[in-house]
């Protein structure tokens, strides 16, 4: 399949911001004036970004405040806020994940949408720029667009050229009369090639590719290529692209919330299909509700274990309605709603057996799954086997949506009393121990300013640092299961011997058997 791109610019955005949130007036308005931001650039404030106004009197991104002053008295300068305009740049590409889930950020002031095989879906490749033209626009950004089959052929037409559809196979022959400031290298660079008599890409590709990597290094003979449509870089994706995606496009805003629910189910009804035909289960699903104005509303729904149950997560989108602090507003209305599934799983069918103990765990699974989703994944807790001797580390505690890793408790053996206790103390609570014999089970111990004596014993159970984590610096320690007269079950260990040139042993409680 020939892979297509979509390059949006936006040569005014981080002032289209401004103007967005009422900071510069509006295009063509009385109070419209030339409006740049300016940032601190070695000794002197530059402009880095001008609005149309200021471009039209003849301002340019790099010249000097003071500069800029002297041509235009009335100037209005503002300070940059890059990060902010960062952020804004991702809320655009959040917006732009309705039409493609391969969006990437072209920095600056630009996306990269990979279309392949999405176009069709919007009325083929004109009639998916103009509905992204028309979608951006909307939202108050002025933008260029350009379609090529590399993502820099779609850059430097977007950015350098009249923007538009470039057919498949044609950048070559339709991108060679391009400046050669399309080839987005330094300024000096610019300014060699055009005084070598280097103005446009036909030029620049005229000339051996050997001479050029010698000159100017070999990025600029690989971006050449690639512009071109000799090479595709592909792009890196700011999200995973899912491994299943539903979605419904509406010709006007829906903003109908009593009837949102019903377009909900009919999504998850049919992502539930797309897995049963593949044999998988989701794991986590993500349904994005895409406003007119360009805000756009997620929300996750995750499971313990592979589900395709479309009731089961009608009643989790429920819950997680119900739990949202901000209630999801249409404002102008949705045109846009999209269920992916970013992770799927195999999904097993369980043979039910008669004693009912399959339908009790899908119970459970079903109760934590609502719980997760009320009060959030970090807050629903169980407890998972790690590979370990230490006591300490023998369970961890995971999210109960993670899933489960592959080492498994062990089985108790039958009639045998627990060999761990259920409560440990952290850390270890210090005791007064007298033992019969060196290095041998005490026979009475001294906790908590009581006395008891010692009526059964096993042990011991030695059991040494992992130096690899720890270090060997922390000692052995044998551990001994006791019961005192009274019938209470403790596990004491001691750390050091009895020996004549060291210190005397040391006894610690661990924990307390039920």
């Amino acid at each position: 399949m020939c892979r297509r791109y979509l390059a949006l610019w936006f040569p005014y955005l981080a002032t289209d911001r401004l103007r967005r949130l009422g900071r510069i007036p509006a295009f063509g308005t009385p109070a419209e004036k030339a409006h740049v931001l300016v940032e601190m650039q070695g000794s002197a404030l530059r402009l880095v970004d001008c609005n149309l106004r200021a471009v039209q009197l003849g301002l340019t991104r790099g010249m000097t405040l003071a500069d800029a002053r002297a041509r235009i008295p009335d100037l209005v300068a503002l300070e940059a806020e890059p990060q902010a305009d960062r952020d804004f740049l991702d809320d655009v590409a959040a917006f732009c994940d309705r039409f493609t889930p391969l969006v990437a950020c072209d920095e600056p002031h630009g996306l990269m949408l990979d279309i392949t095989g999405c176009a069709h879906l919007f009325g083929g490749e004109e009639g998916l720029g103009t509905l992204a033209g028309r979608s951006v626009q909307r939202i108050g950004l002025k933008l260029k667009a350009a379609i090529a089959g590399t993502p820099d052929a779609a850059r430097a037409c977007a950015r350098h050229g009249r923007g538009g559809i470039v057919p498949p196979g044609q950048e070559e022959a339709l991108l060679r009369a391009l400046p050669v400031a399309a080839l987005d290298t330094d300024a000096e660079t610019v300014i060699a090639l055009s005084r070598a008599g280097l103005k446009t890409l036909a030029d620049v590709a005229a000339r051996p590719s050997e001479t050029l990597s010698a000159r100017f290094g070999e990025a600029l003979a690989v971006k050449l290529g690639r512009i071109l449509g000799h090479e595709d870089r592909r792009i890196t994706p700011l999200r995973p692209p899912p491994d299943c995606v539903v979605e419904r496009h509406f010709a006007e805003p829906f903003a109908d919330t009593a009837s949102l629910e019903a377009v909900v189910v009919r999504l998850i009804e049919e992502a539930a299909r797309v897995l049963e035909a593949r044999g998988e289960g989701g794991r986590v699903f993500e349904l994005g509700f895409f406003r007119s104005d360009g805000a756009v509303h997620r929300l996750a729904l995750e499971t313990g274990r592979p589900s395709r149950d479309a009731k089961a997560l009608l009643r989790l989108y429920r819950e997680r309605i119900e739990t949202l602090a901000d209630p999801l507003d249409p404002g102008f209305g949705f045109d846009a709603i999209k269920l992916a599934v970013p992770i799927c799983e195999a999904f097993g069918t369980p043979q039910h057996s008669l004693d009912g103990r399959a339908v009790e765990e899908e119970a459970v699974a079903d109760l934590v799954d609502r719980l997760v989703t009320r009060f959030g994944r970090d807050r629903v807790l169980r407890f998972a086997v790690q590979d370990t001797h230490h006591p300490v580390r023998a369970a961890k505690a995971l999210s109960a949506a993670a899933p489960l890793p592959e080492a498994a408790w062990p089985e108790p053996e039958p009639e045998e009393p627990p060999a761990r206790p259920l409560q440990l103390f952290e850390p270890p609570q210090p005791v007064e121990a007298i033992a019969e014999v060196p290095d041998g089970p005490p026979i009475r111990f001294r906790w908590r300013r009581l006395t008891h004596d010692v009526a059964r014993a096993e042990g011991p159970e030695r059991i040494a640092p992992e130096w690899w984590r720890d270090g060997s610096d922390e000692p052995m320690r044998d551990y001994y299961r006791v019961e005192d007269a009274q019938g209470r079950r403790f596990w004491l260990y001691r750390t050091g011997f009895y020996e004549a040139e060291s210190a005397p042993p040391r006894w610690f409680l661990h924990g307390l058997f039920a």
